[in-house]
């Protein structure tokens, strides 16, 4: 029995010193790139959310030094019913927007993914109202939806219908601010989506059509789970928009008719910078540490229920 001499490679392996110093050199490099982003992050995310802790414990008004009072803050949210009517409000605005501007984006998206003329067009003009401020689309949507001489009104006027009071009645009002979120969000919502559906690969859709598969099968068998990120970023991204919605309605109603269309964050606002009186600083922060739990834990529940599903 012989023994083949297996030809060694002419490179050998790199000695460990080298490849600790390589290991570190990368690191150090990392570090450099990533310190630029840590520091924005310390400075204008976790510093004010630290502040705002700390101020929700402070009986903190525009006048004066603050006194630490503990968590009487957010004991007094418990039973302030204003507060619970602004997030009832919220709750409402965010289950009539979410799901119904993310099916209007994924239908739009999907018709403008396929062959159809001026598709570039189109795309362009649904995508126009996100890219102009929130102050300035809820000017517009006041008077597209003034209740004596608006826009929508007018023209049901001349079919001789009597136009709905958008600002008095309050079921209008949060329709009105609905209408105008959703003519806002369907852009955002359609360009996410419309990239999902460029990186499916069309021989699946081929492939199905070959098995003979309908196009409701296919989009439910082929569409709809690729786009399973893209959904995951919206639903998140809507729900934290939602609950953060503030320029666009206070341009349109100022959270009126009798606080019918106050958001959370509209709320806070009106405590801490526009309520006549001193501003309950250290309120208004409350408001917003309790913002910030509600959008934390849907976060963690969507992200761990996204994680489950994909192992």
């Amino acid at each position: 029995m012989t023994l083949i001499d297996r030809p060694t490679s002419a490179v050998p392996p790199p000695a460990p010193a080298r490849q600790n110093r390589r290991s570190g050199e990368q690191g150090r490099a990392a570090a450099w790139f990533m310190a630029p982003n840590l520091l924005l992050i310390v400075v204008f995310l976790l510093v004010p959310l630290g502040l705002a802790f700390w101020i929700a414990t402070q009986r903190y008004e525009s006048l004066g030094d603050p006194v630490n009072i503990g968590m009487s803050n957010f004991v007094g949210l418990t039973t302030d019913p204003v507060f619970w009517e602004s997030l009832r409000n919220t709750v409402v605005f965010t289950v009539a927007t979410v799901p119904t501007g993310m099916a209007l984006g994924l239908g739009i998206a999907i018709l403008l993914n396929s062959v159809m003329p001026a598709r570039a067009f189109f795309r362009s003009v649904i995508f126009l109202p996100l890219v102009i401020s929130g102050v300035s689309v809820g000017m517009l949507g006041a008077w597209i939806f003034d209740q004596y001489d608006g826009f929508v009104n007018n023209v049901l006027a001349a079919f001789g219908v009597s136009g709905p009071s958008w600002q008095s009645n309050p079921g209008w009002a949060m329709t009105a601010v609905v209408l105008v979120t959703l003519w806002i969000r369907v852009g955002f919502d359609m360009i996410i989506y419309l990239a999902g559906l460029q990186a499916i690969d069309p021989q699946l859709y081929e492939a199905a059509q070959l098995d003979g598969a309908g196009a409701w099968k296919r989009f439910t068998a082929i569409t709809w789970p690729m786009l399973r990120s893209s959904t995951f970023f919206l639903v998140v991204m809507n729900l934290i928009y939602s609950f953060q919605v503030f320029d666009t309605v206070f341009a349109m109603t100022s959270g009126g008719p009798n606080n019918a269309t106050t958001m959370i964050v509209t709320y806070a606002y009106k405590v801490g910078f526009d309520e006549h009186g001193p501003g309950q600083l250290g309120y208004a922060a409350a408001v917003g540490v309790v913002i910030f739990a509600i959008t934390m834990v849907f976060t963690l529940v969507l992200w761990r229920r996204n994680s489950a599903a994909e192992d």
